[in-house]
């Protein structure tokens, strides 16, 4: 016997309503804002070695902790903003994680100017590895998808040559997971026609 989470939605968002609200609104959606690419990266990074919903339970208190994650702001953090930040309890107090988030702003600022000279955008940049379309897996179960591809491995190894940290293959599929690049929505699942739909494939 299946009940109504389990039937007709992923496997893993179970039963908290946190995860539940998440996965049906957010996870998958194709996002092509710079900046909102550039603070889910910021956030699944803090993700390393924990779960996501410890995360997801955090998102506004880092959010607010971060200047709401404005670039221009967190890029010109120093030590006393690292000495605060490490002394929040709404946080991953993880220095290494903070450093590597502001370095991101800089990076991000960087490429945003570069982008303004005919350089390349970071949202067209970081699509540019799913061919500037999302993929759409066939998957009837959530456990049968991939923890890193091809594609994974080859943005996260271009993600680190421009300095960022925190985004090795494995947190860059979740990262391309959970902003649509890949439809990892099991087939299963009310959400897979959905997003489907949402990138032009309905």
């Amino acid at each position: 016997m299946t009940d109504s989470h389990t039937s007709g939605r992923c496997g893993w968002c179970g039963t908290d309503p946190l995860y539940i609200a998440y996965h049906d609104t957010e996870w998958g959606v194709p996002e092509r804002d710079s900046r909102a690419l550039w603070e889910k990266l910021v956030l699944d990074g803090f993700q390393a070695g924990l779960a996501w919903i410890t995360i997801l339970r955090k998102r506004e208190g880092i959010r607010d902790a971060f200047d709401g994650f404005d670039p221009e702001i967190v890029a010109r953090y120093d030590e006393t903003d690292v000495q605060r930040l490490l002394g929040d309890a709404r946080i991953i107090r993880s220095r290494a994680k903070i450093n590597a988030a502001i370095r991101g702003a800089q990076i991000w600022l960087e490429m945003r100017e570069q982008a303004q000279n005919g350089g390349e955008d970071f949202s067209e940049w970081l699509w540019s590895f799913v061919g500037g379309e999302p993929i759409h897996t066939p998957f009837a179960d959530y456990r049968q998808a991939p923890t890193q591809t091809e594609q994974s491995v080859a943005m996260a190894k271009a993600l680190k040559k421009r300095g960022f940290n925190f985004c090795g293959p494995v947190i860059v599929y979740a990262f391309m997971q959970a902003v649509g690049m890949v439809n990892d929505h099991q087939t299963t699942c009310f959400r897979h026609a959905q997003v489907r739909a949402m990138a032009g494939h309905g």
